[in-house]
């Protein structure tokens, strides 16, 4: 027939590979599903039967608790039941569920049915054991009923704010060192244009220049023992400078490199360098001989201060690291590696066995003599911190590469006063940064040293009051560990 020849050559349509993959994903689950063939047809007998094992193995303890306490020895019974009983049973289904939950953990609800009858079913108002761990929604947000624990964070101390009073104008370069005299009647600064000027603490006039260096003067230092003033530079040289005669009188040769930071040691007659050839040397001063050659940082050791006890010795270098040094075998102790940036800045506690470091990144404090890391302080300065100084009223000064010049409480890390120097006219604003700071040794004046070719004097504004700047004081909420 025609029609079937033509039925017959009609092309079949081929399935879609969508189709068939979907075929295949039902035949597999058919045949290999886990759950397959686990599940008996629904039968209201079976289910009942289900739902009584399952009532049974859940609130079998509830169901012998008594209903209605009559007398005293009833409800001592009842809580001796209720002791009795497991921990984890859940609320039995009743109209009255809402109205006996308590805050008091499980409670029994009483009924209207005598208390003898000790096997009472599961039907009618039943007695309810509400444990407050086992319903999920009764667990409310805890802050409400939870005991306010008060910031163990230190409340800052209020300290008035610095002002600048005097500016000392005479160097033909960036100030970049200070020192003190012991005294307290005159301080030192070095420069970059190789001098060293020694100037009248009081008035700020200028007594004596010193010149032998052949570039810039990064550091100085005044001995409290001697009549000596020792000073080190991008020349290689530190020299010792005998005040009596007012010229060098020693020079310390070792340095490969421009020589960056100085201290004297407290009680024994030696000389701690530090530079750019990344080693802390130990010299005597008499002598002029070289008694150590602390090594061990990667980079630049750009600050150092001394102790009378161990770690007699603490550097500071740009490989972001802090060293303690055995002075009587000239070897490491100790390396703190908490900062990420280089350590340009460190300051000793003049009363506390602490010390605090500076970077770009952070101002960490650690205690003395293990170096254990106590806290950061509660703001960034956000720059590179040349000079740190703190005074024995608990106020930390930080100097930054912008002319930042910051006030810290020391106790708590609180930032009370965030100042700005000024540059000189015909300074560019490029040339406010401050290279050096020091206090005197009252701790109530603070001498800057700073790249526009000026020392500045800071002391406290007289005339504030707690009432006239308050402390704005927010606790940290989360402590970081480093």
């Amino acid at each position: 027939m025609p029609g079937a020849t033509m039925d017959s050559e009609i092309p079949v349509e081929p399935q879609s590979l969508k189709k068939l993959s979907f075929k295949s994903v039902k035949r597999a689950l058919d045949l290999f599903s886990p759950t397959h063939g686990q599940f008996p047809p629904p039968d209201p007998e079976s289910k009942k039967i289900r739902v009584n094992y399952k009532l049974n193995n859940e609130y079998g303890g509830v169901k012998n608790v008594s209903t209605e306490p009559s007398t005293q020895t009833g409800s001592a019974k009842n809580r001796s039941q209720l002791t009795s009983t497991p921990n984890n049973v859940l609320a039995l289904p009743g109209p009255e569920r809402s109205n006996d939950m308590q805050k008091g953990g499980s409670q029994i609800s009483t009924t209207g049915q005598p208390s003898g009858s000790s096997n009472v079913g599961v039907q009618g108002r039943s007695t309810t054991i509400i444990p407050a761990s086992g319903l999920p929604e009764r667990n409310l947000s805890t802050s409400a009923i939870m005991e306010r624990i008060p910031s163990r964070w230190p409340r800052p101390i209020w300290h008035a704010p610095w002002k600048n009073y005097r500016v000392i104008s005479g160097h033909l370069g960036w100030v970049r060192s200070v020192a003190l005299d012991p005294s307290n009647n005159w301080f030192c600064t070095g420069s970059a244009d190789r001098t060293i000027k020694i100037w009248d603490l009081a008035s700020g006039r200028l007594k004596l220049t010193l010149t032998g260096h052949i570039d810039q003067v990064r550091g100085l230092a005044v001995s409290k023992k001697h009549t000596y003033m020792f000073s080190a530079g991008d020349d290689k040289l530190v020299k010792c400078w005998d005040l009596e005669q007012n010229k060098a009188i020693r020079s310390y040769h070792g340095h490969l490199s421009g020589v960056y930071c100085l201290a004297l040691h407290p009680t024994i007659d030696i000389l701690c360098t530090g530079g750019r050839d990344s080693v802390c040397r130990v010299w005597d001063i008499r002598s002029k001989m070289q008694i150590f050659a602390l090594t061990g940082h990667d980079n630049t050791v750009c600050s150092v201060f001394t102790r009378p006890t161990d770690p007699q010795i603490i550097t500071g270098s740009h490989d972001s690291t802090i060293k303690f040094w055995d002075l009587r075998y000239g070897k490491a102790m100790a390396t703190l590696t908490h900062h990420k940036k280089s350590v340009r800045a460190m300051a000793q506690h003049p009363k506390e066995d602490a010390f605090v470091s500076a970077s770009a990144e952070n101002i960490k404090k650690f205690k003395l003599p293990r170096g254990e890391f106590m806290h950061n302080m509660l703001s960034q300065q956000k720059t590179i911190i040349n000079a740190a100084a703190v005074n024995e009223e608990g106020v930390m000064a930080t100097a930054g590469d912008n002319g930042s010049l910051w006030f810290w409480d020391w106790k708590s890390g609180h930032n009370f006063q965030q100042s700005q120097t000024i540059v000189q006219p015909g300074s560019l604003d490029s040339e406010a940064g401050i290279y050096a700071i020091t206090y005197d040794l009252t701790g109530s004046r603070l001498i800057t040293c700073e790249a526009d070719k000026t020392i500045k004097m800071w002391k406290e504004d007289e005339t504030a009051t707690p009432e006239s700047h308050p402390v704005h004081f927010k606790p940290p909420k989360d402590i970081r560990r480093f």
